[in-house]
């Protein structure tokens, strides 16, 4: 598919993090320079101990060194550093398909998107390592349920964004929940995305995934956990004073019902537990009632942010 040229042509970049991928950063640039021609490709190193930068600036790549370790650091810094209309954002392991950038290009540009969103379909099942398929369709579906079924593949490390998009981006992730802030930021402000199905393979010989199963599924729930406090703080603490409520009825009953019998309060501990646990549930209501006039500020000033930002080229969105 070829990208637009009418008019004027937008700049595009290539947004490469990197940490140890000597095995496959060369590939990547060099299909990328082929599937993209006349876009600059970013490669961002994250204190690689192998030869992963010279690698990359041998086949033709501008590389820039981020000292904070993770790669929602090096996410925030690209975001930063780099001018452009539109921008790839893309794992260098490997695993995503080149050749699907201009058709991601081309969708963000011709339908006016801020975001389209690479979703994997696998060749091979050695695409995926055991556990991370469940672990982000669990991810997926559990944040579909709090902020919107829009997106199915939440964890897609392969994203193309409008310039609009990059520069209001708040990041304020460190490691790989990256992903799920960058996908529930266009869920919240309600940012027109679209989501395109593209080749997902293994790593080549000698690459080796840096997300860890466990821990770092951890830190994406955790991740989603906390966008929930803060961009849903009413339904939020809603639930705890639920939970809170009920814990202090069913303290409270056995209580209520030995005092309407014998007249006697023989369980002060237990009685003074209920009536605490009842005194947070309404004080976490009221949390959740006033942090929510808070969240829509947060959301209005966000909104207002992103259409600051002006539009630099003509395409499908008007002169």
């Amino acid at each position: 598919m070829e990208l637009r040229t009418d008019k004027v042509s937008p700049v595009i970049a290539v947004l490469v993090p990197c940490y140890n991928e000597a095995s496959a950063i060369g590939k990547v640039v060099a299909d990328f320079h082929a599937a993209v021609p006349n876009a600059t490709i970013f490669v961002y190193d994250n204190n690689s101990n192998d030869n992963t930068a010279q690698i990359a600036r041998d086949a033709g790549a501008v590389v820039r060194i981020e000292r904070l370790q993770g790669k929602g650091n090096v996410v925030r810094r690209m975001f930063a550093d780099v001018e452009a209309d539109v921008f790839v954002l893309v794992d260098g392991d490997d695993t995503y398909d080149a050749a699907s950038a201009p058709q991601l290009v081309a969708k963000l540009l011709e339908d006016s998107l801020d975001m389209v969103n690479a979703i994997r379909v696998e060749r091979s099942a050695a695409a995926y390592r055991p556990g991370h398929r469940f672990g982000n369709r669990l991810l997926t579906g559990f944040a579909a349920w709090i902020f919107g079924s829009r997106s199915s593949d939440m964890l897609s490390g392969y994203r193309v964004f409008s310039r609009r998009f990059v520069k209001s981006f708040p990041a304020l992730s460190t490691g790989f929940e990256i992903e799920t802030e960058l996908t529930v930021h266009a869920l919240e402000l309600g940012l027109p995305f679209a989501e395109v199905q593209t080749p997902y393979r293994e790593r080549p010989p000698g690459s080796f995934s840096k997300l860890r199963t466990y821990r770092d599924g951890v830190r994406i729930a955790k991740t989603i956990l906390n966008l929930i406090k803060e961009e849903k703080p009413l339904a939020f603490f809603t639930g705890l004073f639920a939970v809170l409520a009920l814990a202090s009825v069913a303290l409270g009953i056995p209580i209520m019902l030995t005092y309407r019998e014998t007249g006697l309060v023989p369980r002060l501990p237990t009685a003074i537990l209920a009536t605490g646990l009842m005194v947070l549930a309404f004080l976490s209501l009221t949390c959740g009632l006033v942090l929510d006039t808070v969240t829509r500020g947060r959301k209005e000033a966000k909104r207002i942010a992103y259409l600051s930002i002006p539009i630099r080229f003509h395409d499908a969105r008007g002169p």
